[in-house]
């Protein structure tokens, strides 16, 4: 984490600032954060944070020191790093539950023409000193990139990229699970599955590996996209199994996987069956989501009174063919830039700064768990939801037969006298 007033060097040994358009940063640097830090003076700064990054416990969120071999690791692998806390009000009956939490994004490896097996293995080589880092500052709970064994070729609608498709317990999860033993930490690993027990069929899953290196469960997204490039129907449907949380040792999870983000129910089906992190591992791209991206994770962290991990992958991908998706845009061999800016969201609006937009990452961060409930109770949003309204509203809208309740002016449609 870089301290007020230090020159930031990006990995290519130039100072953050110096522009590049090509290179997936914002005006060249890192990020909207680091962009305003370095354009405003310090006291402009801190009131500008305090309206985008919101306040935790009425203070301002504090960075965290991390062990000396994550810094090494991040470092000499060229990966931002980057740790918060958050805080919970002290309480009198319950003691802090903290957890450290821990959100990794990264780009593919080699180029998407290599063997498959080969970019695979790349990305594990990749990823493992990201995930030391994750362990060795004492990560409890990891979450990875949405298909973070490949590329995402979901836009090519080429069948050759089913050949990454796994079984829940394959090669990415074996290989997880000995950084899961070694450092006691619950790690999702969202992969394209291959339900081998029912016709070999695709799904886009999340396997959630236990500290112990045990298979806890697995959550198929719920919501498949079919805007712009995202053909992602053509790979695998919606998934099946419902809105599960995880009980681990160190809290309650849920996973909503990418575009799931885009429908509040969703957020609130996790919300309900007590949810208190929801990771989002995403896959998506500057010009469609940017703008959205900063404001669903909180909007859901604010909603329904849990944490939120945002995880989106970096880079751009250029596949060998050509592609169109229907729009009338002429054809092209990439979905366009990966902006990764992972970052996390509290129940009570506050929310880190993010990760790099055009770089592997790391972030972490401390959250006290009892600002769940702390919140519910500050708000009440729980006990003033009219469940049972909304519940008879969709009952009826799910009908055949359903007539929006819309109430007409008798003289909106009477000619004038």
């Amino acid at each position: 984490m870089e301290r007020e007033g230090e020159e930031v060097v990006t990995g290519n040994g130039k100072p953050e600032g110096t522009h590049n358009p090509t290179d997936g940063s914002l005006c060249g640097f890192d990020s909207l954060h680091r962009l305003l830090q370095a354009s405003l003076s310090p006291q402009v700064f801190q009131e500008v944070c305090r309206v985008l990054t919101g306040l935790n416990c009425g203070k301002a969120l504090q960075g965290i020191s991390l062990p000396d071999p994550a810094k090494e690791l991040s470092s000499r692998h060229d990966f931002d790093l980057q740790a918060f806390g958050f805080l919970a009000d002290k309480e009198l009956l319950r003691e802090p539950r903290i957890v450290r939490v821990g959100l990794i994004q990264n780009s593919i490896a080699l180029p998407t023409t290599a063997p498959f097996q080969d970019q695979k293995r790349s990305i594990f080589q990749k990823l493992k000193p990201i995930i030391e880092a994750a362990g060795a500052s004492g990560v409890n709970i990891l979450c990875l990139q949405e298909a973070w064994t490949m590329p995402f070729a979901f836009c090519t609608r080429e069948k050759s990229w089913c050949e990454f498709a796994e079984p829940v317990d394959g090669e990415s999860t074996q290989f997880l699970q000995n950084f899961a033993r070694k450092y006691n930490m619950v790690i999702v690993s969202p992969i394209l599955e291959r339900d081998v027990k029912h016709g070999e069929t695709m799904w886009n899953t999340a396997v959630i590996i236990g500290n112990h290196g045990n298979i806890i469960g697995k959550h198929r997204k719920n919501h498949i996209p079919r805007v712009g490039d995202f053909n992602e129907s053509t790979y695998y449907m919606e998934g099946n199994t419902g809105h599960p949380v995880f009980e681990t040792g160190f809290g309650r999870i849920a996973i909503n996987i990418c575009y799931g983000r885009h429908h509040p129910l969703n957020w609130l089906a996790f919300g309900l069956n007590g949810a208190e992190i929801v990771f989002n591992p995403s896959a998506t791209v500057g010009e469609l989501s940017e703008p959205m991206w900063p404001v669903e994770a909180r909007n859901a962290a604010i909603a329904n009174s849990y944490f939120v991990g945002s995880i989106n992958r970096v880079g751009t991908e250029i596949f060998p063919n050509p592609f169109t998706s229907g729009d009338g845009k002429p054809q092209h061999a990439d979905f366009g830039h990966f902006y990764g800016s992972s970052h996390f969201s509290a129940p009570d609006a506050s929310c880190t700064p993010s990760l790099s937009r055009h770089k592997d990452g790391l972030i972490i961060s401390d959250m006290d768990l009892n600002l769940c409930r702390q919140l519910k109770d500050k708000w009440g949003f729980r006990m003033t939801a009219r469940y049972e309204m909304y519940a008879e509203m969709l009952a009826h809208y799910v009908k055949p037969d359903f007539e929006p309740q819309v109430i007409s002016d008798p003289l909106l449609h009477k000619n004038p006298s």
